[in-house]
């Protein structure tokens, strides 16, 4: 990609339109002027300092503990989650991700090691964190660059409906681009115990997520809105499709619903985010609300639209061809053993337009 950024701003721009376009709803750039956002999420499975500090199952991450693990491995991992986003960068969006939601984080000394870590030191990331209450001891958090995102309020929201503790929701407002922009960043309760009887605990995860969109326009009708996380559920799951009404279909997306990108690129047979037992799952999704698209009929809703979504699939994050799990997430662990990897999950990446 670095032979891209010496072509004409123009033609640069023209470039990444066509080159995305296969996801359903790209937007060509009307002049050289436009400026494309990348907004971005990552569950990085297990981000654990080496320290004992929420119980028997951070104790697995500890030098004493089942994983060994140490100062070396924790560095190494934090390297490699360094790499994998500082390569969230082309043409387009030279100065990487403007956002990027993460889950599986331990605490905020862990997320600060990582916006410190070579080479996404680089950057200059600022970084919001919360606590939650989560049984396993992990929670979600943002990733921003302050030069293309100005947060401006942060809420987070505990999942009460459940009958155990999990992840908090975290809504974080900003200025992008000119418009503003909330940004909900999520990992729902996971299909322990089996899809169908853990079903509900998302559907009442989407049933939060959706309120605090809707609770958001009833004070500020054209603000923007983005749901993001791992949903631990596919784009046809119940949770997105039904609950949240998350359309495959753009032009059929009123303004306070939501668009589903990842319909058109998820397959079970060979595209996702992660692998189980040789199918593939798009549990990683980034969700827009109808403001962000170009199909008002010429009512504008703001300077953002949205153009175009990818699995950031890299080469380096996969298995190698001639292993038993080919072209899957190379993950740190598996079966007990440390692999050196990057995580279980591909990170997702969206793309806007500023007109």
């Amino acid at each position: 990609m670095k032979s891209l950024r010496h072509l004409p701003a123009v033609l640069l721009l023209l470039t990444a339109a066509l080159a995305t376009a296969f996801s359903g709803r790209a937007v060509t750039p009307e002049n050289a002027d436009s400026k494309i956002y990348g907004i971005a999420f990552y569950n990085l499975e297990n981000l654990f300092d080496t320290i004992n500090q929420s119980g028997k199952y951070d104790l697995e991450f500890t030098p004493g503990g089942s994983r060994g693990w140490n100062t070396e491995k924790y560095r190494a991992k934090l390297e490699k989650l360094a790499t994998t986003i500082h390569a969230m960068s082309d043409g387009r969006t030279p100065s990487g991700p403007a956002i990027i939601g993460i889950a599986e984080v331990e605490n905020e000394s862990v997320v600060k090691d990582l916006v410190n870590a070579a080479p996404l030191c680089e950057r200059g990331l600022k970084y919001v964190h919360h606590d939650s209450p989560d049984n396993r001891g992990i929670d979600v958090a943002l990733l921003y660059d302050p030069a293309q995102f100005e947060v401006t309020e942060v809420q987070n929201f505990p999942l009460t409906t459940i009958d155990f503790a999990t992840r908090d929701q975290m809504a974080v407002t900003g200025v992008l681009g000119g418009d503003t922009l909330t940004v909900i960043v999520n990992h729902w309760p996971s299909r322990l115990g089996g899809e169908e009887q853990s079903r509900p605990n998302r559907v009442k995860a989407a049933q939060l997520s959706k309120k605090i969109a809707h609770d958001l326009w009833k004070e500020h009708p054209n603000q923007h809105v983005i749901i993001m996380g791992d949903l631990n559920d596919d784009p046809s799951s119940y949770s997105v499709a039904v609950t949240l009404a998350a359309d495959s279909n753009a032009d059929k997306v009123k303004n306070h619903s939501f668009y589903n990108p990842w319909w058109d690129i998820w397959d079970e047979d060979s595209k996702g985010t992660l692998s189980y037992r040789g199918k593939w799952n798009l549990f990683d999704q980034i969700l827009v609300s109808g403001t962000l698209l170009d199909n008002k009929k010429g009512a504008s809703t703001g300077n953002l639209l949205y153009n175009s979504a990818q699995i950031n699939d890299f080469d380096f994050l996969k298995n190698p061809p001639d292993s038993r799990y080919a072209g899957q997430p190379l993950r740190t662990h598996a079966s007990g053993n440390w692999l050196n990897g990057y995580s279980d999950h591909f990170p997702t990446e969206i793309f806007l337009i500023a007109k």
